[in-house]
């Protein structure tokens, strides 16, 4: 017979509120800082001081990118439906996946692998080949280096959480530099990747700190769109960018597609 099914999570009664174990008003509110509670909630423990300061550093990193897909795509959720906030921050937040800010979930599982024994050169022949992008590697506009990931592997090695995950996403640099014969940032995902890895926390659930910066961020996006409209502006480059192409007029130099 099967055991019943329970949650470890929270329980509550008339007089109290009981988070793993630990009463909400007495051991945890004005105890526990935003980043400690959401370490304890999340994992069921603790975290150390050090680790603390780098998950709050990761948290700082992730939370703003400027008018990126999810901070427009709240944007213009929020215009649309101004009476529902929480509409237009799920709809920025589902834009965090495997091509923005997603990609320290993909990073960290590769990390994963080399902390387990893996060369790294034999990943980046795996992803070479499929040819499918490094998640955790590579960026637009910060060139030749993400100006956030050294300052990230500072504060990490400064707090003596540094370890096993930030040596492999370097080690996973390295021979990514040496394939292409050019150097590729470690981007701000990577970096986060890593030293979350270092701080305990499981590649399958990294994700989810991720969402929890950028939705606070997109908070700050809705505000903004709330006091200062930049839909309209919005709308037009669109149209402006996006030009209605009538298929029944021929294309330049002849036929039609």
């Amino acid at each position: 017979m099967a055991p019943p099914t329970t949650t470890r999570i929270a329980t509550s009664s008339a007089s109290d509120i009981v988070v793993r174990g630990k009463s909400l008003t007495r051991e945890l509110m004005g105890r526990l800082g935003f980043t400690e509670m959401m370490f304890f909630q999340v994992l069921g423990r603790l975290p150390t001081p050090a680790q603390t300061a780098v998950v709050d550093a990761c948290l700082v990193a992730l939370m703003e990118h400027g008018l990126t897909p999810s901070a427009l795509a709240a944007r213009l959720v929020y215009s649309s439906a101004p009476e529902a906030m929480q509409g237009a921050v799920a709809a920025g937040l589902l834009g965090v996946g495997s091509r923005f800010v997603g990609t320290v979930e993909g990073c960290a599982v590769l990390l994963e692998r080399i902390v387990a024994g893996e060369p790294p050169e034999r990943i980046v022949a795996e992803r070479r080949a499929a040819r499918a992008p490094l998640p955790g590697f590579g960026h637009d506009i910060h060139v030749p280096d993400d100006p956030r990931t050294p300052r990230l592997f500072e504060l990490a090695r400064a707090q003596r959480v540094a370890g096993a995950h930030v040596a492999a996403v370097e080690a996973l640099s390295a021979a990514l530099d040496a394939a292409l014969g050019r150097h590729l940032t470690i981007n701000a995902t990577g970096a986060v990747a890593a030293a979350l890895g270092d701080c305990g926390i499981p590649a399958g659930i990294m994700r989810g700190f991720a969402l929890v910066a950028r939705c606070a961020g997109l908070i700050g996006h809705v505000l903004e769109e709330r006091e200062r409209p930049a839909m309209q502006s919005i709308w037009e480059a669109a149209e402006r960018a996006i030009p209605y192409d009538d298929p029944s007029n021929p294309r330049p130099g002849g036929g039609e597609s």
